[in-house]
C-alpha cells in the first residue's frame, strides 16, 4: 500500500525537530552537527535571529498579495541583488527548479524577439544538475533523471565537462546559450577552472550567445564571494540562484542583464507565490549579512581552516578518503570507500553530510560555522572514518 507521502525519497532514519545555529536536534534528543545545511540552503544556520525577526515581523504584517500588485519587499531585494551583481533586473521564483525554467525561456525568447527564432539550442554538460522539472532534466540529460519521463524537452546538447574543444565544435547557427554550474554540486563538487569559465565567456561573446550560470548551490557566499563566477572575473548574461538566498525559506531568482531579458515583457512569465512578502523579507535579511565584505572574508578564513583540517583527515585515513575538492565552504571528500558508507557512519557519529556523484560526500556547512564547530566536525568525521575502516578490515579478514 502506498504511503500518504509519495515515496520518492530514500530517507535516513532521522527525524529532526529543532535547529540551533550549526546544530540539529533529533526527536530523541541527540544533537547532530550539520555539515549539510539542508543541501546548502541554511546559509546562516538554523533559527538565525535576524532571519527569525524578519519573518516574524513580516508575518504579522502581510503574507501574500500576488504579483498583481507592487510588493515593497520584492523591490527592496531586487535592488540589493542588482546593486551587488552584474544584473540589471531580477525575477523571483520559489526554487532553483523554477529559476531554470525561466532561464531557458528567457534565452530562447531573447533570440526569437531578435529575429533569430532558429536559435533555440542550449549547450549543457555531463554531470550537471539543474533541477527536476522537464527543462531541468532535459538540460542535465542523465539517465538517472530522465528514464521513464520522455519525451524530453528538445533543444539541449550535452557535452563533456571541461572539454573546451568539444564546446567550440558544438556551436552552430542554432546555438543560443551555454548553461553551466561554476561548481558542480550534485555532480561531485567539481569547480570549473577560472580559465575554463573565461573561455566559455569568450565563446559566447564571439558567437553572440548568452551565458547562463546555475549558481543555485554555489552562489550566495558559498565559495567565499557572493557569487562563484566572480573568482574568474567574468559576468554571465543570465544567472539562476536559490537555496541560500532565502536562508531556509523557499526563494529563488533569475538575475539578468537588460540585453538578455529584452524579450520578457508583461505576460511572458509569472508566478503566484514568487517574490511574496514573507520570502523577500527574509531574503533581504540574508543579503544584508551575506553580501557584507567582512562576512565574506570570514567565510574565506573559515574555509581555509576547514580545508586544511580535511587534508589532514585524508592523510590519516587513506583507505577511506582519496582527496579534498571544492571551493570555499562548498567542499567534497572524494572517497575510496563507498560514499554512502561514510555518510551512514557520520550519522552514527551524529554528523550530517550529503552524498554526491563521483563517490563524493559534500560538506556544505552554514557559512557562519565557528572554528570550534569545525574542530568538532573533524573529530566526528575521524570517528566515522575509523568505523568505515573497521568494516573494511572485517570484510577483508
Amino acid at each position: 500500500m502506498i504511503p500518504s507521502v509519495l515515496p520518492t525519497y530514500n530517507r535516513a532514519a532521522l527525524t529532526f525537530v529543532k535547529g540551533e545555529g550549526s546544530w540539529l536536534i533529533e526527536a530523541d534528543g541527540r544533537r547532530f552537527l550539520d555539515l549539510g545545511a539542508g543541501i546548502a540552503v541554511n546559509a546562516l544556520g538554523h533559527a538565525h535571529p535576524a532571519l527569525v525577526k524578519a519573518l516574524t515581523d513580516q508575518g504579522q504584517a502581510l503574507w501574500h498579495t500576488s504579483n498583481l500588485y507592487h510588493i515593497p519587499q520584492q523591490q527592496a531585494l531586487a535592488d540589493k541583488l542588482v546593486e551587488n551583481s552584474f544584473a540589471d533586473t531580477v525575477f523571483f521564483t520559489n526554487s532553483g527548479t523554477e529559476a531554470c525554467e525561466l532561464a531557458v525561456k528567457m534565452a530562447r525568447k531573447h533570440f526569437h524577439d531578435a529575429g533569430q527564432p532558429e536559435r533555440v539550442e542550449i549547450l549543457t554538460f555531463e554531470g550537471a544538475f539543474h533541477g527536476r522539472s522537464s527543462a531541468g532534466i532535459a538540460a542535465a540529460g542523465s539517465e538517472k533523471m530522465t528514464k521513464g519521463f520522455g519525451p524530453l524537452l528538445p533543444g539541449f546538447r550535452k557535452l563533456p565537462w571541461g572539454d573546451h574543444d568539444a564546446v567550440a565544435g558544438a556551436i552552430t547557427d542554432k546555438t543560443a546559450a551555454i548553461l553551466v554550474e561554476p561548481v558542480l554540486g550534485e555532480g561531485g563538487i567539481r569547480p570549473l577552472p577560472d580559465q575554463c569559465l573565461k573561455g566559455l565567456r569568450d565563446l559566447c561573446d564571439a558567437h553572440g550567445m548568452l551565458m547562463i550560470l546555475d549558481e543555485v548551490q554555489c552562489g550566495m557566499g558559498r565559495t567565499g564571494k557572493l557569487f562563484a563566477h566572480e573568482w574568474a572575473g567574468v559576468d554571465p548574461d543570465i544567472m539562476m540562484v536559490a537555496k541560500g538566498i532565502g536562508g531556509g525559506f523557499p526563494l529563488g531568482a533569475v538575475l539578468a542583464t537588460e540585453h538578455a531579458a529584452s524579450g520578457m515583457g508583461a505576460g511572458t512569465h509569472g508566478s503566484t507565490y514568487g517574490g511574496n512578502p514573507l520570502a523577500c523579507a527574509v531574503g533581504c535579511a540574508v543579503m544584508d549579512i551575506v553580501a557584507d565584505p567582512e562576512f565574506l572574508a570570514q567565510v574565506n578564513r573559515t574555509a581555509g581552516l576547514l580545508r586544511q583540517r580535511l587534508e589532514g583527515l585524508v592523510a590519516d585515513h587513506p583507505e577511506v578518503f582519496d582527496s579534498v575538492r571544492g571551493s570555499g565552504l562548498m567542499l567534497g571528500l572524494k572517497c575510496k570507500a563507498a560514499n554512502t558508507d561514510v555518510v551512514a557512519a557520520a550519522y552514527q557519529a551524529e554528523l550530517i553530510t550529503v552524498p554526491a556523484a563521483d563517490n563524493v560526500i559534500r560538506l556544505l556547512p552554514p557559512l557562519n560555522i565557528s572554528e570550534e564547530e569545525i574542530a568538532e566536525a573533524i573529530t566526528r568525521l575521524d570517528t566515522a572514518a575509523r568505523q568505515v575502516e573497521t568494516a573494511i578490515q572485517t570484510e577483508t579478514a
